[in-house]
């Protein structure tokens, strides 16, 4: 029987040469997932009632890049955020939130992952968007 070598490097070289050259990917433990920052384009609706507001009104954010992490941000308060796809967000709007009649400033924020490590991503905050809310 006839042995084969073969002269590739071990394969431990090899794995840390994808960990350190591939950047922040499924394969590179160091930078958790990649998270760019999201950008918001559009509301479901832009201006809308003091009444609505009042009977708890669903709001859907519409744009790309958005993941797990990101959150609706609405004059610098974070809410919670249902993230229905990577184009998609909802939050409902309440009183709780939006307590009269004005303008309310609407951001996307994607919280930074470990954006220490090389080809790690950082998040960000979109653009805002103004929702008028008329009485």
């Amino acid at each position: 029987m006839k042995r084969i070598c073969t002269s590739l490097p071990p394969l431990s070289v090899l794995l840390l040469a994808l960990l350190v050259f591939q950047g922040c990917n499924a394969m590179n433990p160091l930078c958790g997932s990649s998270r760019p920052a999201p950008i918001l384009d559009s509301l479901s609706d832009t201006t809308i009632t003091f009444a609505q507001v009042q009977q708890g009104f669903l709001l859907t954010l519409n744009g790309s890049e958005f993941v797990a992490a990101s959150v609706v941000v609405i004059n610098g308060t974070t809410v919670t955020t249902q993230v229905l796809s990577s184009k998609q967000l909802s939050v409902t709007l309440t009183t709780t939130l939006i307590s009269a009649p004005g303008t309310a400033s609407i951001t996307v924020n994607t919280p930074s992952g470990n954006s220490g490590y090389v080809g790690c991503t950082s998040g960000g905050t979109s653009q805002a968007i103004v929702l008028t809310i008329t009485s």
